[in-house]
């Protein structure tokens, strides 16, 4: 008998193409009760981790999901040419309350496998900022028609962070990469992904 795979909730990011596949996606989010939220984004990969994705696009849908077993099944259906990406949530460092609309997401990988007190230390710096909503760790898995020349080497050890503001994406964005300066700065190798702006909720 087959092992049955462990499913998580997290996040997706498909790209956008305006091609037949991503319409067809973007309809089956909407009406799906595996999808709590949907969002139009931009996606900006940093310089570190492009070589590993060059094949990155503009605009993706993002997506959070409740269930990953359905969302690589939807993956699969919709595979597409540019490459998407499921995050799985193994741990939510926290969630809390904050004031304004979620505007940003940025994923993070660790360039070491951390242990449980570098986590900790990870959750406690990331609670000082307090336009971070919340915080998760876990593992990345990639779909694409195409596979990559290189394969990211750092996909088990993750970390997505959701910030709410209601400052430009920019100012955002320079907050975040103060947060993670505030991490290496504690010895621990945190390099950004990919940063995603949030243009338009779309569920």
């Amino acid at each position: 008998m087959s092992q049955l795979e462990v499913s998580y909730s997290g996040y997706v990011c498909a790209p956008y193409l305006h091609t037949h596949e991503s319409v067809e996606l973007k309809e089956s989010w909407i009406n799906s009760k595996n999808i709590e939220k949907l969002f139009f984004v931009t996606g900006t990969f940093s310089t570190e981790s492009k070589p590993y994705f060059s094949d990155s696009t503009n605009h993706y849908l993002l997506a959070k999901f409740k269930d990953s077993a359905k969302i690589s099944k939807d993956l699969i259906k919709h595979n597409q040419d540019k490459t998407s990406f499921v995050f799985n949530i193994h741990d939510d460092l926290f969630r809390r309350e904050v004031n304004g609309d979620t505007n940003f997401v940025t994923v993070y990988y660790l360039e070491y496998g951390e242990d449980g007190e570098d986590f900790q230390e990870i959750a406690n710096l990331l609670l000082k900022r307090e336009k971070i909503e919340k915080a998760g760790f876990g593992n990345m898995n990639t779909f694409c028609l195409t596979p990559s020349k290189f394969t990211f080497p750092y996909s088990e050890h993750v970390v997505v962070i959701e910030v709410a503001s209601e400052k430009s994406h920019q100012s955002v964005k320079k907050y975040c990469e103060q947060t993670r300066r505030d991490v290496n700065r504690k010895g621990m190798t945190m390099t950004n992904l990919m940063s995603l702006s949030i243009l338009d909720q779309l569920k």
